[in-house]
């Protein structure tokens, strides 16, 4: 991170200076107008809320009907793909400290020799070689609010959540610009009863409020699909026991009493149990069988035998009942409407869509969702683009939540299939281990690719770029950065600040001189009346502001000259015109990991890859396509007044 452009401040550099009016937290005063008001603190609304509060110009609510932050429970995997978003919050480092790391995976199935006893029948990578540079991690979900609470809490809006709020219903007035959703809150008292109410109005609102979404609801939206019939208990727990892998996550199938997914939590010690319970009726719900914890420690005694487990604490649980449910809607525009309106409120995570936790995606993809809202918003509140961007967070959101269920439908069904059910005709290898290692990509969070659009373009450039697929993330790869020779990940650049950035890699023998293609586009996007840079940054920005251009070169950072390169990558920014000295970067040869083989970057021409705020590969193009990248930020951004 960068820090100090505009003056030296002491403390924690995380601690950003506060806008003006915003010193002070809100002391449980509700205002009477908002930007955008977000409801639930979980990890979608507090990840959209993360988001909207690095910027001044925004004003943003954020409630939650509990009377203080979450403290344990719930979802604890976090994917690769989130691992990577949480380095551009700025908190990937203190998750990785802290957390448990899936490395193995290991497979358990009835012994042959004994079928009431389970045996190991494999081992699987968790995480396939450079999938990502970061690792799979198991850390309690309150830990991952509180993370995202600090940020919040630090940035220049010194944002906190309203608690004891909840959302009861909401009107839009689409026949004004003007904050026209008007929306009813609800004060939920201790015991949690309900309160009076008071009405915000707002320009935006974000349902981040769960299954039981009344975000949802007011604007008409159901969750449809189906349940499996099957009850599940969930338990984290301090216990011994004489089973070996008590310490890698675990897939178990027993012969006849059902299955468990152990996942070793944080700490050393704490580990949590999925446990197969009892079969449900058509027209039964979960809640009739009046399930304890005690229940689910029998159940699973029963499943892990001849292995036992003594449980000594019972730190958090739950039952609860699988079911794949889908939204048809993730805004509030009606079908055959999205041409003349433009969506005022939205729902993310369990309010539009909902899943087993076996995957462990809930989390990661509720957070999905709102990353990829949050910076769409941003665009549209700051004057930066029109809002008609805003329908692509439904369109593209939508595809993956259908992948999601989809998949997620599959495992949880192969997981609670009977071992003679499960093998594969012709191999001894159990079809939940083939399966397992099949959906790597998937449990990854590193199969989301979005379709072409206003702001993903076609692949006619792809071959320069073979390993970064348009569409889909970013790929990181390290590089050495020149000024300093720092050993680093290109990708880490990229801060949740809503900025879009420019990756430009260098052709064989281009060394940023005069004539290189390099220079060129430098001279290009900073000077030209029609490069992006000149018509979307405000005069009163820095250049960077909006377009974060970065460039990669082959050569040895021995064989370059920072103060060669081309003066956009040495901007003098802030207050006082200060240099800029982390633009550039080259090869790192020391260690071999070359970034062009890595990721198959085009070594004779080099290429352009322009990549979104959520961290998105946007578009591929040659180093010289100036008009191809004017037409594309011309679909995205406004011209700015006086820019």
């Amino acid at each position: 991170m960068q820090y100090y452009v505009d003056g030296f401040r002491p403390g924690d550099p995380d601690l950003k200076a506060p806008a003006p009016g915003r010193e002070q937290p809100h002391g449980g005063a509700v205002p009477q107008t908002v930007d955008v008001l977000i409801a639930g603190c979980g990890p979608a609304g507090l990840c959209l809320a993360a988001q909207l509060a690095a910027f001044p110009g925004i004003t943003t609510m954020i409630v939650e009907p509990k009377h203080g932050p979450m403290e344990k429970g719930q979802a604890d995997g976090v994917n690769v793909r989130s691992m990577e978003m949480f380095q551009a919050f700025g908190f990937a480092d203190k998750v990785k400290r802290e957390a448990y790391w899936v490395n193995q995976t290991t497979f358990w199935k009835p012994d042959p020799a004994n079928t009431d006893h389970i045996c190991r029948v494999g081992i699987a990578q968790d995480v396939a070689d450079d999938q990502s540079e970061m690792p799979h991690t198991i850390v309690n979900q309150a830990r991952i609010h509180q993370l995202f609470l600090d940020v919040m809490k630090k940035s220049p809006t010194r944002l906190e959540p309203h608690y004891g709020l909840r959302v009861v219903d909401l009107e839009i007035d689409t026949g004004t610009e003007d904050h026209p959703v008007s929306v009813t809150l609800e004060r939920v008292k201790e015991d949690g009863s309900a309160g009076e109410t008071v009405t915000v109005r707002a320009n935006y609102v974000v349902g981040c409020d769960g299954a039981r979404s009344n975000v949802r609801k007011a604007i008409g939206g159901k969750l449809h699909g189906d349940a499996a019939h099957q009850a599940w208990g969930v338990m984290d727990i301090l216990a011994n026991s004489d089973f070996p892998d008590l310490r890698r996550k675990c897939l178990i199938q027993s012969a006849r009493e059902g299955n468990v997914l152990i996942i070793p939590r944080e700490g050393g010690y704490l580990f949590r149990m999925y446990v197969e319970l009892d079969k449900l009726n058509p027209d039964e719900r979960v809640a009739n069988r009046n399930l304890t914890s005690e229940h689910i420690i029998a159940a699973a005694n029963r499943i892990m035998r001849p292995y036992t487990v003594d449980v000594k604490e019972v730190v958090w649980w739950s039952i609860y009942e699988i079911g794949h449910r889908l939204t048809d809607k993730f805004d509030d525009v009606p079908e055959g409407e999205t041409t003349t309106r433009n969506p005022r409120v939205f729902t993310a995570g369990d309010a539009c869509h909902t899943h087993s936790p076996k995957a462990g995606q809930g989390m990661n993809v509720s957070m999905g969702d709102t990353f990829n809202l949050g910076w769409k918003l941003a665009h549209v509140l700051t004057g930066r683009s029109d809002a008609s961007l805003l329908h692509s967070y439904s369109a593209e959101r939508l595809e993956e939540a259908k992948r999601l269920v989809e998949t997620d439908h599959k495992w949880a069904r192969i997981m609670s299939a009977p071992p003679g059910k499960s093998e594969l005709d012709g191999t001894d290898m159990p079809r939940f281990q083939k399966q397992f290692i099949e959906n790597l990509e998937f449990t990854g969070g590193l199969a989301v690719k979005y379709d072409p659009s206003r702001i993903i373009a076609e692949p006619t450039h792809q071959q320069l770029a073979t390993g970064q697929i348009l569409g889909k993330r970013f790929h990181s790869a390290p590089v050495i950065r020149l000024s300093d020779a720092k050993p680093l990940h290109l990708g880490h650049v990229a801060e949740a600040d809503g900025r879009w950035r420019l990756y430009a890699f260098a052709g064989q023998y281009d060394v940023g001189a005069p004539g290189g293609a390099i220079e060129r586009l430098c001279d290009w996007l900073e000077n030209d009346p029609a490069s992006p840079v000149q018509r979307f940054t405000r005069k009163d920005e820095d250049i960077d502001a909006l377009i974060d251009l970065r460039a990669v070169f082959q050569q040895d950072f021995k064989s370059l000259n920072y103060e060669d390169m081309p003066s956009l990558l040495r901007p003098a920014k802030g207050r006082y015109g200060l240099r800029d000295f982390e633009k550039v970067f080259c090869v790192d040869h020391k260690l071999g990991d070359d970034i062009y083989d890595m990721r198959g970057i085009d070594r004779t021409s080099g290429c352009l890859i322009v990549v979104r705020p959520d961290q998105y590969v946007a578009h591929i193009l040659p180093l010289d396509a100036f008009d191809d990248l004017t037409t594309f930020f011309d679909g995205i951004f406004e011209p700015q007044h006086g820019a």
